[in-house]
């Protein structure tokens, strides 16, 4: 049974590829083909086909692989109906509840935003409260202090200053 494949050719990074009938049972870098019957190449997406030749082995019961039928699909080559064309595959999502569609929605609570210009109104002056007038320091009333806090305040400040010397303990 003959089969039409992609054979990759072209440097490391830029793969270009031929488009072969081949025996199915022979792998695409054995190198026996029975017929090139174009090129791919995948970056510009530029097809070179003979759809003579195609068309030819595909009526005599070459099948194409998947990426061959797509290919062909787009050249707008005529396939015939026996052809077995790939289901698409369809993925299962592991953990569809994760998924941030499926999360239930919260609403937002609108954050207050400054005020624009348009924004702000302004008020009279005469509306607006007078800040009550501070009184200055000097004419605060402090409380005396009592006799024994005076005391003590100076018996701190005239303790003589530590010079460096230690003293004998007292007995």
């Amino acid at each position: 049974m003959l089969a039409i494949r992609m054979q990759r050719t072209g440097r490391k990074g830029h793969a270009q590829f031929r488009m072969i009938v081949q025996d199915s049972r022979r792998s695409p870098s054995s190198g026996n083909i029975v017929e090139l019957l174009g090129s791919f190449d995948p970056h510009t997406k530029v097809a070179t086909l003979n759809k003579d030749r195609i068309t030819f082995f595909l009526n005599n019961g070459a099948q194409p692989s998947d990426r061959v039928l797509r290919i062909l699909g787009h050249q707008k080559v005529a396939v015939p109906s026996w052809v077995e064309k790939a289901a698409d595959k369809k993925s299962k999502t592991k953990n569809p509840e994760k998924l941030r569609k499926n999360q239930p929605k919260v609403e937002a609570k609108p954050e207050e935003a400054p005020a624009t210009e348009a924004e702000v109104v302004e008020t009279p002056v005469d509306e607006v409260e007078a800040k009550p007038e501070e009184t200055p320091v000097d004419e605060v009333e402090v409380e005396p202090i009592a006799t024994e806090a005076k005391e003590e305040l100076v018996a701190e400040s005239t303790e003589p200053e530590p010079t460096g010397e230690v003293e004998a303990p007292k007995e």
